[in-house]
Formats: C-alpha cells, sequence, structure tokens
C-alpha cells in the first residue's frame, strides 16, 4: 500500500506541466479561498483535470477564481455541482465542519472526491467518509500535502530502506507564529480543535507514514490555550500542545504544536527519525512554510538529501486528479486517515 502511494507521489513530483494521460477528467472546484484556488490553479496547470464548476458562498472568490480558469462555470451549491452528469470529481476546501458531510454527499453521488484536511472532526466523522468511499467504489484524497514535499519523499526513501536501524524516535514539531484568521477555527465543534487538528495532522500523518502506520499503543498530552492547561471539555481550542505516542513496535513520537508562539520567526517545521544506525530529517529553513531540506545524520556529520526550490504545493491534488483520469475506484489507502484520526482524538482525550 505504502509503495503505491510513493509511487504515485514520486510521479509527480518529478512530473512535468502535463499528465501522461490523454483523458482529462471534468472536477468542480467546492470552496475557492486561497487553498482551494491554488489547488485548482495547480490541477490546472498540470492538465491533471479540467476545471468544470466552480462554487463559493462568497462571490467574490468565484469570480477571482475562474479569471485563471477560461471556460469553468461559476454555480451556487454543491449539489449544482453533483447533478452534472459529466462532473467525475470534486475538490473540497471548506471550513472543517462540512468536510465530513459534503464529502460524503459527493461520493453517494458518484463523484471522487479530493478533501482538505481534516477529513473529519474526529474519528467517527472519518470512518463514515472512508466507508461511503469504500461502499461507492470512488477514490478519496485528502491534502496531506507535505508527504509530496521533495524533501519529505528522500527521508521516506530512506526510512523504508531501513539502512537507519531500528527507529526507536521520532520528533515531530510545527510551531506557527501567527494564528488562523477565520473566526470558525476557534470555535471546537465547527474545527474539531486547535493546532492539533490543524497542524499537527500532517506530522502524525507523516510519521506514521514512514514507519507502515504501525499500531499506536499508548498517548498522553497536554494542551494549552493562551498559557493555561486545557481539556476540550472547556470549550476552547489549544493553541500549543505536546503529546507523546507509543507504538507498538516500541518507536516513540514526541510532538509539539502551536499557533501564536514567540517563535522568533513565521515556522518551526520538522519531523525528525532517530535510529540505531543514523537518522533522517525534513526541516523548514529561514522560518519558511514552503522552502523544506532534507537531511541524514552520521553521529556529527549532516548530509543534504533535497533542498529548496521545490513547488510542492497543490501536487497531492494533481496525484489525486492523475489517479481518477486513470478510472482508479477506491483504495485502501483511505484506511489511513482513520488511522491518524484515531491518535488525534487521542491526543484530544476523546
Amino acid at each position: 500500500m505504502e509503495e503505491t502511494l510513493l509511487d504515485n507521489t514520486q510521479e509527480t513530483v518529478a512530473a512535468s506541466s502535463s499528465t501522461s494521460s490523454s483523458h482529462k477528467p471534468k472536477l468542480g472546484f467546492l470552496g475557492v479561498g486561497w487553498i482551494g484556488r491554488n489547488r485548482m490553479e495547480v490541477i490546472a496547470k498540470h492538465e491533471a483535470g479540467e476545471i468544470a464548476f466552480v462554487a463559493d458562498t462568497a462571490a467574490s472568490n468565484a469570480e477571482e477564481a475562474i479569471k485563471s480558469v477560461p471556460g469553468a462555470q461559476i454555480v451556487n451549491t454543491l449539489e449544482s455541482i453533483l447533478e452534472q452528469p459529466e462532473v467525475e470529481g470534486v475538490v473540497i476546501a471548506t471550513p472543517s465542519a462540512f468536510h465530513a458531510e459534503q464529502s460524503m454527499l459527493a461520493l453517494e453521488a458518484g463523484k471522487s472526491v479530493f478533501c482538505q484536511k481534516p477529513l473529519g472532526r474526529n474519528v467517527e466523522e472519518t470512518r463514515r467518509v472512508v466507508e461511503t468511499a469504500r461502499s461507492q467504489n470512488k477514490l478519496l484524497g485528502v491534502d496531506l500535502s507535505y508527504r509530496y514535499t521533495a524533501a519529505m519523499q528522500e527521508v521516506y526513501k530512506v526510512v523504508q530502506s531501513g539502512e537507519l536501524g531500528f527507529i526507536y524516535a521520532v520528533e515531530l514539531v510545527f510551531h506557527n507564529a501567527y494564528g488562523p484568521d477565520k473566526a470558525w477555527f476557534y470555535e471546537p465543534k465547527l474545527s474539531g480543535g486547535g493546532c492539533v487538528i490543524d497542524l499537527g495532522v500532517h506530522l502524525v500523518d507523516l510519521a506514521l507514514w514512514s514507519l507502515n502506520f504501525p499500531g499506536v499503543k499508548n498517548v498522553n498530552s497536554r494542551l494549552y490555550a493562551k498559557g493555561k492547561p486545557i481539556s476540550m471539555c472547556d470549550g476552547k481550542v489549544e493553541d500549543y500542545a505536546t503529546a507523546s505516542i507509543e507504538l507498538e513496535t516500541g518507536t516513540n513520537l514526541q510532538l509539539s504544536c502551536s499557533w501564536n508562539l514567540p517563535a522568533g520567526q513565521e515556522a518551526i517545521i520538522s519531523a525528525t527519525f532517530y535510529g540505531t544506525q543514523g537518522g533522517v530529517a525534513l526541516k523548514n529553513i529561514n522560518g519558511s512554510f514552503y522552502d523544506f531540506v532534507a537531511e541524514r545524520y552520521y553521529g556529527t556529520r549532516a548530509e543534504r538529501l533535497a533542498s529548496p526550490p521545490d513547488e510542492w504545493s497543490g501536487r497531492a491534488g494533481v496525484a489525486w486528479a492523475e489517479r481518477v483520469a486513470k478510472g482508479e475506484g477506491f483504495s485502501e489507502e483511505a484506511e489511513e486517515f482513520v488511522k491518524v484520526a484515531e491518535v488525534l482524538d487521542k491526543i484530544y482525550g476523546r
């Protein structure tokens, strides 16, 4: 399963601006704020899909988005996209509270789905979406975009090679010196949580994916809001969190993530794998949200495996669209979304 996904990812990383498939699936886009619009424009640039319909609750977003995709049609609702028989897939980039329901509606209408993370606000919602995709035999993708960076591809290859020996520790960090600018992020019922479900989801995914999704034995966590310990029962979302995740293999994952941390730079992002025969890491550089290096560690010596520039934003959506073009149906990879959601629920004490 992991090898298949990596192959798809590597094909996309190495791809030119056109897909090898002559068939371009017609796609509908629900939500074209900056993330949704970016994913749309990258898919269009790579000619991985035909942008057929665009819907957004803010008319200005839709009007601005279609300037870059002549021929696309603005519609008002998801239902208006789903009733188009020629649409093969729907890309969803709406607030988190709507992801599960909208994904299931699209899948039940016979469309493949590519959704922003989190797929669901908890494991129950996530599992329902995956089961719907399975019952409809439709390809389900989630925008776990850091897998698709060139740097993470190099890290993955080293971890998978076994050359690090037994990987006993993984340190995961995502500090964002800013916080979300939309009010719904701060409402637990709408967001499902704070920095963990927003940022930590990527790190947990990278660690479990690289290690072939071993079972999780135990999770201990602490959540904070404005410097004070909280629980999810308090009706607040966390802006700082730490978690210790013990895997059944004996590996320990240490996670820390935050919003609005006085980090001295815009962001600190890393995933570092320590083994008995060396280490390897994904790291951002110069506080960037976009520029990453991969480094391999031999005691006190470091070797650079990958460096910027790397236009990785949107690659996950391109990979999904290319698979839709090939006629792929449901993939058991989707169970990985459930496994990540299970860990997040344990971090939240749910």
